[in-house]
């Protein structure tokens, strides 16, 4: 009897503790700007001994909710629209100073319109090498179109998503004591299930934070290259009299076969056709005049 109230105290403790855990999980949720995350508190108990989680360190800047400018995290974009005199020489030229810049091209794509070269592509750069990229784009171009250069604030969203990773290891680190320290197989499930549940968390926290310092660390441009009216050639480009001629009398040919073709089938197959369709029609008119005039001669 003794030793099934030991072993019901020890589930319930456990239960207590995981439970704590989560609640401190939960409250470390992200906010709308970033907080001190608060320290969890886990009641420590006799038979699973549990200390509470220490709290993070905040960044110094932490209080202000802002990170110095040089630590900020920008993800920036760049739009050009150029004028160039030779389309597919600048396309060259662009890949050229993209590998220069240490980026690359994200996608490209040509095609003609009114019998001239167009291109449209998406490249990026080292987000600090962003304002040198421009300026030599810019260089190739007889004019500049258009030019738009937008950036976004990540910084705050990163704050956050750092806190929360501190918390849920932090978290997984005493979910681990509690499962080493639970004998009830129930127990040390429940507390796997917990476990996967707040790794799951940490790992989406990572991916998404590799991907903002991805984002942030090179700079996108979108470039789309127009070619110069004036570059437009008067005659157009693969022009051929010849092979017009050759079209012409190909033309002619085929339309000849084709008269020639409905007069065999009208011979062949309409006018026979006609002639045993008129006979009868004929005969019938015959007999009909005939008819005709007995009646008016009586």
């Amino acid at each position: 009897m003794v030793k099934g109230e030991i072993s019901e105290m020890r589930k319930a403790f456990c239960l207590i503790a995981v439970a704590a855990v989560l609640a401190a999980v939960v409250g470390c949720a992200p906010k709308a700007m970033p907080e001190r995350a608060p320290k969890m508190e886990v009641p420590v108990v006799k038979e699973v001994e549990v200390m509470p989680a220490p709290a993070p360190t905040p960044r110094p800047v932490a209080d202000l909710g802002l990170a110095p400018l040089e630590e900020r995290m920008i993800i920036s974009r760049a739009s050009l629209s150029l004028v160039v005199k030779d389309v597919e020489g600048s396309l060259e030229e662009i890949r050229a100073i993209v590998e220069g810049l240490g980026g690359y091209v994200v996608s490209s794509n040509s095609w003609y319109e009114k019998e001239q070269l167009r291109a449209r592509l998406t490249v990026r750069v080292p987000a600090k090498e962003l304002d040198a990229a421009l300026e030599r784009f810019k260089a190739l171009a007889i004019e500049v179109e258009r030019e738009s250069i937008s950036g976004e604030d990540v910084t705050e969203e990163y704050t956050d998503l750092e806190s929360r990773l501190r918390n849920l290891e932090a978290a997984e680190k005493q979910l681990l004591k509690i499962m080493e320290q639970a004998e009830e197989t129930e127990d040390v499930l429940a507390v796997y299930r917990e476990l996967v549940n707040i790794r799951g968390q940490i790992e989406q926290t990572k991916g998404r934070m590799q991907y903002l310092e991805r984002m942030s660390a090179m700079a996108t441009i979108d470039l789309d290259l127009i070619p110069d009216v004036l570059a437009k050639p008067l005659v157009a480009a693969g022009w051929r009299p010849a092979g017009t001629l050759a079209a012409a009398l190909r033309a002619l040919i085929r339309t000849l076969q084709l008269i020639a073709d409905m007069a065999i089938w009208f011979v062949v197959y309409a006018l026979p056709i006609l002639i045993l369709v008129a006979i009868p029609l004929a005969l019938l008119w015959f007999a009909w005049r005939r008819w005709r005039a007995r009646r008016r001669a009586q």
